[in-house]
């Protein structure tokens, strides 16, 4: 009798450990895509200042996986990762990004399974004043700790 209680506790206590160390994966995996969201916005950011250089284009690309995605709707629909590098690219060397924008400001993530939702403005300088733009919706896919797909809503 005493056995199966003492065998009982041991499989519980094995249940909650294998619980725990699954709650610990998903919290180390968030704070990683929280990471690579926050560097996302960090490298933007750099790329829209007029003396960005090619290489920053590059650093935003490191962030996605080879088969990313990007999703905009109002933009034209779905890019691939090469599509999106080259707008970088073209828009870099057209002069579109000449300093505008002086901040992007986080103002809410949700954070899922593989996947962050943000609330996020750009801040702008407009007629020698700091604006802060409309908000936008913007849903981050992660896989093995890359963005895979953005879907943006605005």
């Amino acid at each position: 009798m005493k056995l199966k209680y003492i065998l009982g506790i041991l499989l519980l206590s094995i249940t909650f450990n294998q619980i725990n160390a699954q709650d610990s994966s998903k919290v180390l995996q968030s704070v990683a895509s929280t990471y690579v969201l926050d560097q996302y916005y960090k490298l933007n950011l750099k790329v829209f200042q007029a003396d960005s250089t090619p290489e920053d284009v590059d650093n935003i690309f490191e962030l996605f996986t080879n088969d990313f995605t990007y999703v905009h709707p109002q933009y034209g629909g779905v890019y691939t990762r090469e599509d999106l590098y080259n707008g970088y690219m073209r828009n870099q060397k057209n002069g579109g990004y000449d300093g505008s924008v002086v901040d992007i400001q986080v103002e809410n993530k949700i954070v899922g399974l593989n996947a962050i939702a943000v609330s996020k403005r750009f801040i702008k300088k407009e007629d020698g004043k700091i604006v802060a733009g409309e908000a936008q919706m913007a849903l981050f896919e992660f896989k093995k700790g890359k963005i895979f797909r953005i879907y943006e809503y605005w």
